[in-house]
């Protein structure tokens, strides 16, 4: 190692070192040293991609943990050896000598592993995420420093290859930043989010931040002719207080303007306010947050129907605040979150920060602790049941992260807290497996309804149960908790593979009857003519006898298949993968070998074109950002990178994905669909055909309009070259006098 990186690894060291006597914990400096220095020495003569000192990562890892999680020393010493084990001689069992017990089980669930507990189909980062999670069931400083680890590597992830980029940031955005929010590490959340945005859309997130720079000067003249009078008001109670703005991340502003199909100047509530006070009486500050909300009231007026009391029931993360909408004078509505210090550090600290295991021997507050004990036993009881599938292991943990909760009570007036959307169904399965198994209904306010029936906060539930009901197939479809849905994928994957073990001998006596060979080919071209995706769902729906074999089957494995709704749409982007039982002759499609360089992008040109799948859930044109995908046929998906698919993909089979490029001339033209809202009056859709058709020269496929009570809404679909020209299109559409919406939407 160099002189400079000696001196980079030793000021970086003294920094953590500083960042740690500067906290309030226990000062073991010593241990934290032992470990820093046989780090240094297991990594000795290894560097990142970007050139610098292995070491410097995981003093990186170690920094974040202490100084913006705030934990002590045990989780600084796991998160300096964190990759000892992964990339040394070294072995737990070392560290488990020469640093005790609990340092060694940090650093066994933050280690990557390999090997299968999904079996070889698997995703290898679902494989290594439910080890981390069961190992984080039992101490929580595992999932986070792992989130440490992966907030260090998003702040890095400019040396990685554009492939890689893609896979990171979309396990990031997948899995790390909802946990981080369920942890109530807020910060971090952002900062997750806002990296993974930057690297999967560059462009669009370059243009937000531009605009945000730009609106910066009105926003902050907005902020101080608002809180004038309430800074005024807050003097004369007498009430020491901040107040901060808050300005929406470039993510969370993108994530509006797709879901809400609106522009950037569209969105109003960019700007949100931050009243942070001393309490008068610390153990009062809940009803002090009411009386500055009492006075606020006075100033401006409040919106009904956006009141939100975190405090008398906080979130489970522990978040605590009174969130109200003001219409401040100058005509916007403006966000005013109220907070006491204390409930200020646990939002920024988040309630892993408070968590029994900040290197303290006494005992901790039990109430702090209900929360996330509950949010843990839930974890353990998705993990009991194995899932064979990684995606489905995802998709299931995933479901209660975000989640907004509501607040349930029991016949004898126990509280529960659910997400928002649940149902009795998740409701039953809430209390106890056997009670979800055989629900047949339950009685809401003492009002009887299906199980399927969606609880509304403060609701009382009593579930009814009968020893003859057993689990339906279509419960899947409103159970909306990770625990419900769990259990009754068990039920029905056995279930499922009885019926595909069935569906397979029926479809191979039915071949071998009609002298027909059972070959990939053959299973493929069925699995399409019956509108399924996968091999197995067609074996499934013969099992269950949903699907009875026909003459019509022949007549599809000769070529003569059937025409069905959709079927056009979906035959030109699969077509070439299911007619040749050669791989090696896949209709001019490019087949993936050993050689293949997943490093170097694929370039999309007028010649290639046409050897790669265009996905047709996301339908991708020239300009949009796209990556690619391997599929389990070694043919090459093409997929925008917003698509809610490949955001699975990425997360789950994340070493299949490769960078992707457009290089087409302007010759070729692909559908596009433009989503338009507005006033209705005579003469709108002449001029929305003038401006398409005359003005824009585009060849304008199909209109779809309805009109309710002087508002339209519809779709356009159009044939263009590339984005630029949707956008174009979409900019001339606003011009239009009342059209209020235009979005592209496809």
């Amino acid at each position: 190692m160099h002189d400079d990186d000696e001196r980079m690894v030793d000021e970086a060291f003294q920094r953590l070192l500083d960042s740690y006597l500067n906290s309030p914990h226990r000062k073991k400096t010593e241990l934290i040293t032992k470990a820093f220095q046989f780090a240094r020495e297991a990594h000795k003569g290894v560097r990142r991609l970007s050139g610098e000192p292995y070491i410097m990562h995981p003093l990186a890892v170690a920094q974040i943990a202490s100084a913006e999680v705030g934990l002590g020393s045990t989780s600084i010493c796991a998160a300096l050896l964190h990759d000892v084990v992964e990339d040394t001689d070294y072995t737990v069992d070392d560290i488990r000598t020469l640093f005790g017990p609990k340092i060694a089980t940090i650093v066994d669930g933050v280690t990557k592993i390999s090997g299968g507990i999904f079996g070889s189909q698997a995703s290898v980062q679902a494989e290594n995420f439910k080890k981390l999670l069961l190992t984080m069931s039992e101490d929580i400083r595992v999932i986070l420093i792992k989130i440490c680890d992966r907030l260090h590597n998003m702040r890095t992830l400019e040396s990685q290859p554009a492939n890689k980029q893609y896979k990171i940031a979309g396990e990031t955005l997948y899995i790390y930043a909802p946990i981080a929010n369920r942890l109530g590490l807020n910060k971090i959340k952002d900062e997750l989010e806002d990296l993974s945005f930057r690297y999967e859309h560059p462009e669009e997130y370059q243009s937000i931040v531009s605009k945000l720079a730009l609106t910066q000067e009105e926003r902050d003249q907005l902020f101080r002719q608002f809180t004038a009078p309430i800074t005024q008001t807050l003097n004369e109670m007498g009430i020491q207080h901040e107040i901060r703005m808050r300005v929406k991340t470039p993510y969370s502003i993108w994530q509006k303007m797709r879901k809400k199909h609106v522009a950037f100047e569209d969105i109003y509530d960019i700007l949100a306010v931050r009243i942070i006070f001393i309490p008068h009486d610390p153990a009062n500050d809940v009803n002090e947050c009411f009386n500055i909300y009492i006075a606020l009231n006075k100033i401006y007026r409040s919106h009904p129907d956006r009141l939100r009391d975190w405090l008398s029931h906080p979130k489970p993360n522990g978040y605590q605040a009174l969130h109200v909408t003001l219409m401040s004078k100058q005509g916007r509505w403006i966000e005013v979150q109220i907070r006491s210090e204390r409930m200020e550090e646990k939002a920024e600290g988040g309630m892993a920060a408070h968590w029994k295991y900040k290197d303290k021997d006494d005992a901790t507050d039990n109430e702090r602790d209900n929360d996330l004990n509950h949010w843990l036993t839930t974890i353990r009881e998705v993990l009991d049941d194995p899932q064979p599938d990684g995606m489905d292991f995802l998709d299931t943990l995933k479901l209660n992260l975000y989640s907004s909760e509501i607040f349930v009570f029991t016949p004898k007036g126990e509280m529960k807290t659910l997400p928002k959307g649940s149902t009795c169904l998740d409701f039953a399965f809430n209390i106890h497996t056997f009670i979800g198994s055989h629900c047949i209904g339950a009685k809401v306010n003492h009002k009887l309804v299906p199980p399927s029936h969606v609880l509304d906060n403060g609701d009382q539930v009593e579930i009814i149960t009968s020893s003859a009901q057993h689990i339906n197939p279509d419960w899947i479809n409103y159970a909306t908790t990770a625990k419900a849905k769990s259990k009754i994928m068990v039920v029905l994957r056995r279930q499922n593979t009885e019926w595909q073990k069935q569906g397979e001998a029926k479809l191979k006596a039915f071949l071998e009857q009609h002298q027909r060979q059972y070959t990939s080919s053959a299973i493929y071209k069925l699995t399409l003519h019956h509108g399924k995706v996968r091999p197995e769902e067609l074996f499934i729906a013969i099992g269950k006898g949903t699907i009875t074999l026909s003459d019509t089957d022949l007549e599809a494995l000769k070529g003569k298949r059937r025409q069905q709704n959709g079927w056009k749409k979906y035959v030109p982007f699969l077509k070439s993968d299911v007619d040749n039982d050669n791989p090696a002759d896949a209709g001019g499609k490019f087949i993936v070998d050993d050689n293949f360089n997943r490093k170097k992008p694929v370039v999309i040109t007028d010649d290639t074109l046409q050897q790669y799948i265009i996905a047709p859930c996301c339908h991708p044109i020239p300009g949009d950002d796209i990556l690619g995908y391997i599929n389990n046929n070694r043919r090459i998906e093409i997929h925008n990178r917003a698509c809610h698919i490949a955001d699975r993909l990425k997360s789950t089979y994340g070493n299949r994905i490769v960078d992707a490029k457009w290089q087409l001339s302007q010759d070729r033209l692909f559908d596009a669909t433009i989503r338009i809202t507005g006033i209705d009056r005579i003469g709108m859709l002449k001029e929305i055909s003038e401006v398409i058709s005359e003005k824009m020269s585009v060849n304008m496929h199909k209109i779809t309009l309805t009109c309710e009570e002087g508002i339209f809404d519809g779709t356009i679909e159009v044939r263009v070259a590339d984005r630029n020209e949707v956008d174009d299109i979409s900019e001339s559409l606003r011009s239009i006098a009342d059209m209020q919406s235009v979005q592209h939407i496809r």
